[in-house]
């Protein structure tokens, strides 16, 4: 069984690669998240985003905290 999958990010429509079998090598292992992101995230998403979207994503969350 493969360790990886195509995926289509909800948001954007990219593709991209997730290794949930392997996740210190999965996209997602390289940003930090807060629980709080978390949440804000998986309030609006309940699959994988791309990178590029959870990098915006924090940033939208964090803008909405100030």
């Amino acid at each position: 069984m493969s360790n990886q999958e195509e995926k289509q990010c909800p948001r954007c429509k990219a593709a991209f690669e997730c290794k949930a079998g392997s996740i210190a090598f999965c996209q997602c292992s390289s940003i930090a998240l807060s629980a709080e992101e978390r949440e804000y995230i998986n309030a609006k998403y309940d699959i994988c985003l791309c990178l590029a979207c959870l990098n915006e994503k924090k940033l939208e969350h964090y803008k909405q905290s100030e």
